[in-house]
């Protein structure tokens, strides 16, 4: 099945950890592909998400100034038109990118213009969520989530945690995510990655997002599938990146097929596409090969994605008719 001409929408990436080759070449002429390859690529197999996680180091170190944010968000928005996706929500930790002097307001700036900017050169549609790391103070938190807060009713439209979820707990970070829920921020967490589903349990009780990053590990608490389920929590999967973080031995071992099954709202993505070298359609691809999913399953997973997404009503009706209207087409028939 060819899922590279159909219209997708992708929930999950990181702005820092998607870098192509060639805007890494316009930034730092010297670099060679075997170096970017080396410093940029994950191994098919890392030895847990930390490992995975150094390899955006380069990435963010090369995202210091107001044009270096505009040429990888640019980038990016030319490697989601080639994947054929009419939306995608892109994430980042504004925080990484003061050592050269920018204010964290200055670098949201930079890439929420960028992002209008791609907007109107691709016809992309996009949105950006601004993360906190789990290894951050309550401080940093604050000042992270009040972003948002400031740039409320711009292409800014989330919150979210990322980084070291079995190093660190989430105390350092309610209050952020209370503030966040006060003044109607919407809120996502990434969790039952590399903890299992008590780190999900832990999100849900502490921060109370919509959406959860990951969440596969969701599957090993039954109870915890139902709560999703009845709560219409929605998970955020990425397969690939899944296997090379280690969570599971190989992609016959992930919970995706499990997930859906469950009637639990999923979407897949790619979570990068530098670090995992990957595109929505790859994602597509190994999931038809791995658990026989066809184009149906694809397409719920698409109206479940542009269902939970932080765009504006108007912004997801148009979404939702150009889902329908594409892939009812294309195969003939309603699904």
């Amino acid at each position: 099945m060819d899922y590279q001409k159909l219209p997708k929408v992708e929930l999950h990436l990181h702005l820092d950890c998607s870098l192509s080759f060639d805007v890494v070449k316009k930034i730092n002429p010297a670099i060679t592909y075997e170096e970017y390859h080396d410093s940029f690529v994950a191994p098919p197999k890392c030895t847990d998400l930390l490992d995975y996680i150094s390899r955006s180091v380069k990435g963010f170190e090369l995202m210091q100034t107001k044009e270096q944010l505009r040429m990888v968000t640019l980038d990016l928005f030319e490697q989601l038109k080639t994947d054929n996706v009419i939306y995608a929500e892109i994430r980042f930790a504004p925080l990484l990118h003061i050592a050269k002097g920018l204010t964290p307001f200055e670098v949201v700036q930079a890439v929420a213009d960028a992002t209008d900017e791609g907007i109107i050169n691709t016809g992309v549609q996009a949105g950006i969520i601004v993360c906190t790391l789990r290894n951050y103070s309550e401080a940093q938190s604050m000042e992270t989530v009040k972003l948002a807060e400031q740039f409320k009713g711009t292409v800014v439209c989330g919150f979210d945690i990322a980084g070291d979820e079995a190093g660190y707990p989430v105390d350092a970070h309610v209050k952020a995510f209370e503030y966040a829920n006060a003044k109607g921020i919407k809120c996502t967490s990434h969790a039952g990655e590399a903890r299992g589903a008590d780190s999900v349990w832990e999100v849900l009780k502490g921060f109370h997002p919509s959406r959860i990053g990951h969440g596969v590990r969701s599957a090993e608490d039954d109870k915890l599938l139902s709560f999703l389920k009845e709560k219409d929590i929605h998970l955020e999967v990425c397969p690939t990146s899944n296997i090379q973080t280690n969570v599971y031995d190989t992609i016959y071992d992930h919970t995706a097929d499990k997930i859906y099954n469950t009637g639990v709202s999923m979407s897949v993505n790619t979570d990068s596409r530098t670090i995992t070298p990957t595109t929505l359609t790859k994602e597509y691809e190994v999931l038809e090969q791995t658990f026989g999913w066809d184009k149906a399953h694809f397409y719920k997973c698409n109206l479940e994605a542009v269902r939970h997404c932080f765009a504006t009503a108007e912004v997801k009706a148009m979404l939702k008719e150009k889902i329908i209207s594409a892939w009812e087409q294309d195969f003939n028939q309603p699904i």
